[in-house]
């Protein structure tokens, strides 16, 4: 008996918005690949991480623990208690450049759903900044709970996109897909090769500054890997000839004042690379690079000067460099 041949792969493309931004799926599949299906699951997933993580929605598990009393220990779903675990984890490794208790103080200075209109005063500093800290969060994975100890605003938006990413990428995998390139919100992850056998090859994001060809562009080839970036054109504002962006540096409690341009990081997974490019992004070009060198991260830093926009990586980030 002849055996039947392998079906012929096509590329497919798949969208829709979230969480304030869009998404993306460009994936191999048959020509006759049943893709409302596959979209379908998608959705699913995306409308998970909103339901869970989302505080612009009331009834969230993260509004509901935001509006929590002091002491309560709350049940929340295994996915929420995966990111906040690794939100937590990356908080102690960044020595709290990275917290997911910022919420208050996001906010305080005009970004997020309780957004205030002006720049906050001395006071309201002092009082947002007396119910940050990470280290105050309590989180039992077992029992899946997790303490409010009084005034603690979570927020997850720094690491939730790239979660979702994973979570998609997951569900194409369990659904035979075997090669696709995943974005949600500007954050990536791809595995297999394309019909053409080619990887799936990305510009890694950045700045407008590099469009006078100064620098060199930065592809990668996304195989088993994830990118994301995080940079100062992305939400701000400015008032009184100061600009804003919406990083805060947990440890001052105010935006980060001299932030890389962009800073962008390649992991295993796009919800570690999603955290850890706003984490170096807070500590900055210099603080940022030895701490990536020290842990073996790869990362890439963008930030201006008076001659134009710089550029500086780890040897771990220029070894996924497209050749």
């Amino acid at each position: 008996m002849t055996a039947s041949p392998p079906p012929t792969l096509a590329l497919h493309t798949l969208g829709g918005d979230t969480m304030g931004t869009s998404w993306s799926v460009r994936l191999a599949a048959a020509r006759e690949a049943d893709l409302r299906a596959l979209h379908a699951g998608i959705e699913t997933r995306l409308a998970l991480v909103v339901r869970q993580m989302s505080t612009w929605e009331t009834d969230s598990d993260i509004s509901r623990y935001n509006r929590a009393e002091a002491g309560q220990w709350l049940p929340v779903p295994p996915e929420f208690a995966q990111v906040l675990a690794a939100a937590l984890a990356i908080a102690d490794a960044s020595d709290g450049a990275f917290d997911p208790s910022v919420g208050t103080l996001v906010g305080l200075w005009g970004f997020g759903p309780n957004a205030h209109a002006a720049v906050p005063d001395a006071e309201a500093l002092r009082a947002a900044r007396r119910h940050a800290g990470w280290r105050r969060i309590g989180l039992d994975r077992d029992a899946l709970r997790v303490l409010q100890p009084g005034g603690v605003q979570l927020d997850l938006s720094a690491i939730a996109k790239g979660y979702a990413v994973d979570l998609i990428a997951a569900h194409l995998r369990e659904a035979g897909i075997d090669s696709a390139l995943v974005e949600v919100g500007g954050e990536l992850a791809g595995f297999g090769r394309k019909p053409d056998g080619e990887p799936w090859r990305v510009l890694v994001e950045a700045g407008p500054e590099e469009d006078d060809h100064r620098l060199d562009a930065r592809v990668l080839d996304l195989d088993g890997i994830a990118v994301a970036t995080s940079g100062d054109r992305w939400h701000h504002y400015t008032r009184n000839g100061r600009r804003y962006t919406h990083t805060i540096d947990p440890r001052s409690g105010a935006p980060v004042a001299h932030a890389p341009a962009a800073v962008s990081v390649i992991a295993s997974d796009a919800m570690h690379a999603d955290a850890w490019a706003t984490a170096l992004g807070v500590l900055g070009t210099d603080a940022g690079h030895a701490l990536a060198l020290r842990l073996g991260l790869a990362a890439r830093f963008l930030w201006r000067d008076d001659d134009g926009m710089q550029e500086r990586m780890t040897d771990t980030f220029r070894a996924h460099l497209a050749a």
